[in-house]
């Protein structure tokens, strides 16, 4: 729940429990709203933003809440920013690693293998919507904005995450990795530096 607070408050997040269920307020002074919007756009899931966008307003007496919802529907439609040719190589780095890790660890050690299924699927997720300019997520909206994204290769790494889950197999999920790979100019392993000090 996205609440706008007079600016002599503070702006914050809280979880409280109304009538036994939880839920969670993000809490914003106007004044706050711009640099809470940048921020989110910065983490390439813009969270509040789609609260913003998509919620249902309960009250505007002032029309605050319609001009802040209309600045999140800006920056919604300008997209996220995209990844700096850094970070993408790293990605590309990391998720390559993940995928050959994932193929390599035989289906007995089902601890490692979930653990580097998740991290697959996360790590492809965050190329894809990449690749296509469109927002992430993490959780329950990780599978949402994917297959938003871009429904075939989202669907096809949901499919092998749950391959992995259900039948410790590998291979749909693995494709799938490299398929994402290929967009970006494949699996990056020999030849990748990155220095430690930058």
């Amino acid at each position: 729940m996205a609440v706008l607070l007079p600016d002599s408050d503070t702006s914050r997040r809280e979880v409280i429990r109304h009538e036994g269920r939880l839920a969670e307020l993000f809490l914003n002074t106007l004044a706050d709203v711009p640099e809470f919007f940048a921020w989110d756009r910065a983490r390439r899931r813009g969270t509040v933003l789609f609260l913003y966008d998509q919620g249902l307003p309960l009250l505007d007496p002032h029309g605050h809440l319609s001009r802040t919802c209309e600045q999140a529907r800006a920056v919604l439609a300008a997209g996220p920013p995209p990844l700096t040719p850094a970070e993408r190589e790293r990605a590309r780095y990391g998720l390559t690693c993940f995928m050959d890790d994932l193929v390599d660890t035989p289906p007995t050690h089902r601890y490692e293998q979930l653990a580097l299924a998740d991290f697959t699927l996360r790590e492809a997720a965050h190329l894809l919507t990449a690749y296509h300019n469109a927002w992430t997520g993490i959780g329950k909206w990780l599978p949402r904005r994917l297959l938003s994204a871009d429904p075939a290769r989202g669907k096809a790494l949901l499919d092998g995450h749950q391959a992995v889950a259900e039948r410790a197999d590998p291979a749909p999920l693995a494709a799938a990795a490299e398929q994402v790979l290929d967009l970006l100019g494949g699996p990056l392993r020999e030849g990748y530096a990155h220095p430690w000090r930058t």
